[in-house]
């Protein structure tokens, strides 16, 4: 059910590229999933990312029979970190539940990710177990899922599983882009959040196909660079810079000073060696990487690139936090 106020208890947010033949089922599994709680307010939140299957026109059709079910159709194809940046802005609900339109999440299991939220987490992801997709889709997943764990420090299972359920102060401040949505709990956990995790059911697809491939991995796995850059160096980017440059400067300084002790002890010219021109360059790129870096760290000094606010956790004061 749902009412006019302006918070609810309960968002589900599905974006949804071409699903018209699920939405209906989806509805009535998220409707039988949340209703045996009296008094629970809730709403259904469809995201159409530029579909062309028809699947509007079943979404306006849904909500027009269901005060609980909302729509937003985007003017194209954005891709799902668009459009769920989308679903956050428009959700009203203290929870937000993200799942997938296909079919291939169990709206049933809506209950136990929010009574793991209330075991004190912040953001819950599911776990796909024992997936039900092909080889070729499910061995690039686990290799993708061993590298960020590995490189983000966040030990999660399975990053790839669009069934997650937050708190809404998560997704007020995590800004998505490209192919962002997978590393949510990694800006999260960055932000100070508490990220938890729970196996979950996972359907073969009963209608359309995939539209996914192996590239999203690689554009995935350059995405986790931009993640790593901005949990780990976006406060002190002269770290990063400085550090490669110092790198740099340092192979500059071996090779010229090996090449040094060539010319002064040896008849050996060195004017026509490449390497020479290898450790000028490297040198050269080191003391700009050095001055980027401090430039950088200048251009952070002068403004926050996140609200003091929004990292704290709870006050013993009246005032919410941040209000002076």
């Amino acid at each position: 059910m749902t009412d006019c106020s302006d918070t609810l208890d309960i968002s589900i947010v599905v974006p949804a590229f071409n699903e018209r033949e699920t939405l209906a089922a989806l509805v009535a599994g998220v409707r039988a999933s949340l209703q045996p709680v009296p008094g629970r307010t809730w709403e259904i939140l469809f995201i159409d990312d530029g579909s062309q299957d028809g699947s509007w026109d079943e979404m306006t059709r849904l909500a027009a029979e269901d005060g609980s079910v909302h729509a937003i159709r985007m003017r194209r194809n954005f891709g799902k970190a668009m459009a769920l940046s989308v679903g956050f802005r428009a959700a009203r609900g203290r929870t937000i539940v993200t799942m997938d339109a296909d079919l291939q999440d169990d709206p049933q299991e809506i209950p136990r990710f929010l009574d793991k939220l209330e075991e004190g987490y912040d953001l819950v992801s599911g776990w796909k177990e024992r997936r039900q997709d092909p080889l070729d889709k499910t061995l690039p997943s686990r290799l993708f899922n061993a590298v960020t764990s590995k490189v983000s420090g966040v030990k999660l299972r399975d990053f790839n599983c669009g069934f997650k359920a937050y708190r809404a102060g998560v997704v007020r401040n995590i800004r998505l882009y490209g192919e962002l949505h997978r590393y949510i709990p990694v800006l999260a956990h960055a932000q100070g959040f508490r990220i938890g995790e729970i196996p979950v059911q996972h359907h073969p697809r009963r209608f359309g196909v995939s539209k996914y491939g192996l590239e999203r991995y690689v554009r995935g796995l350059l995405d986790l660079l931009t993640v790593v850059a901005l949990t780990r160096y976006s406060t002190r980017p002269g770290h990063l810079f400085g550090g490669i440059g110092v790198a740099l400067g340092l192979v500059s300084a071996a090779v010229l000073a090996w090449l040094t002790g060539v010319w002064l002890f040896t008849d050996n010219a060195i004017g026509h060696r490449p390497l020479l021109s290898f450790g000028v360059m490297t040198g050269v790129i080191a003391v700009q990487l050095v001055c980027f870096g401090m430039l950088a760290e200048l251009i952070v000094a002068k403004g926050e690139l996140v609200d003091p606010a929004c990292l704290v956790a709870e006050t013993s004061r009246n005032e919410p936090p941040g209000d002076s």
